[in-house]
């Protein structure tokens, strides 16, 4: 039974949320909360049966909070990949909370490109979460239209340094030409000392292990939180995982992080964006999804070890 809210007499609505819950106020008053405190509309609030009957009979495109804590597995399952489609066809952003155990069911299912995850949140993430949406993407139209005019001015200002740059250039015809800042970004980056593809790089797996053994070694030493890395920590194991020829579950990689979950799934996402990660489906369990490292990536992994190794550095 859907569970419709309305909004106070008066208020006007920035951002419009539909709220996918266990059935019960209990369950869905930190979403409504989070919601009303950043000044949106909570369309309805519904059961995951009712999710994506209700999903497709919504006109409006609203922010999507989904708390699939107390659902069990096969449901979860066979629901998220759908909500994920509907979502992605009409480019609606996710925010969702899942159990820890949870974690590769959520991650197998929800592959769009504005989902964010979250591990056991507490109704302060919740908030906080759509709060970053809301700076992010639920701008009104009046500060869209301000964004858009500083976005013009960028653009004319980039072209005017770029027209004085050739000017100064042209006045000093013995300078080797250099991109223009508009061809080039920081993908367009390279290692300056990547190792020559004639010298392959040999490198043991358990090498790396013992780089991820010394690092855990400092936080027994001097305790957690204080030598946070999980982007790095990842990149090594994923990287000894590709040496052993395993495979690494989007669970596995947030215990590898060393950071709590959901903290560990934000990076994975940044770091999915970056090019460095890619999320492979396992062929025998749509539940879950492994992780692995792009072919860019990889190169980078040994181009580094390989440089540190000219350079008489040890691996970190």
């Amino acid at each position: 039974m859907f569970h419709d809210m309305m909004e106070p007499a008066g208020a006007t609505a920035r951002f419009d949320a539909l709220i996918v819950a266990t059935p019960g106020y209990t369950r869905d008053d930190p979403l409504r909360d989070a919601v009303i405190a950043t000044g949106g509309r909570v369309l309805a609030s519904v059961g995951w049966d009712e999710a994506l009957d209700h999903l497709e009979a919504t006109v409006a495109a609203p922010l999507l909070l989904l708390d699939a804590r107390e659902v069990d597995d096969e449901r979860l399952a066979s629901t998220l990949y759908r909500i994920d489609g509907l979502a992605a066809g009409r480019e609606l952003a996710i925010i969702a909370g899942v159990s820890s155990a949870q974690i590769d069911i959520a991650a197998a299912g929800l592959v769009g490109r504005q989902v964010e995850l979250m591990c056991d949140p507490e109704p302060a993430e919740w908030a906080a979460a759509v709060s970053v949406w809301r700076a992010v993407n639920g701008a009104p139209l009046h500060d869209r239209i301000a964004e858009s005019e500083a976005a013009r001015l960028a653009r004319l200002n980039a072209e005017v340094a770029r027209i004085a740059d050739v000017l100064a250039r042209l006045s000093r015809p013995q300078e080797a030409p250099r991109p223009f800042a508009s061809e080039s970004s920081v993908a367009d980056v390279r290692p300056v000392f990547a190792a020559r593809p004639e010298e392959p790089i040999a490198v043991e797996a358990g090498e790396i292990r013992q780089v991820i053994r010394a690092r855990r070694l400092r936080d027994r030493q001097f305790g957690k939180g204080l030598f946070e890395d999980p982007a790095w920590d990842m990149m090594l194991d994923l990287f000894a995982a590709h040496l052993e020829r395993a495979e690494v579950s989007v669970s596995s990689l947030c215990i590898a992080a060393a950071v709590p979950p959901t903290t560990a799934l934000r990076w994975i996402a940044r770091m999915t964006d970056a090019g460095l990660f890619e999320r492979r489906p396992d062929p025998f369990d749509r539940r879950r999804a492994f992780m692995g490292l792009t072919r860019d990536a990889l190169d980078g992994m040994r181009a580094y070890i390989g440089t540190a190794r000219a350079m008489g550095v040890p691996l970190v």
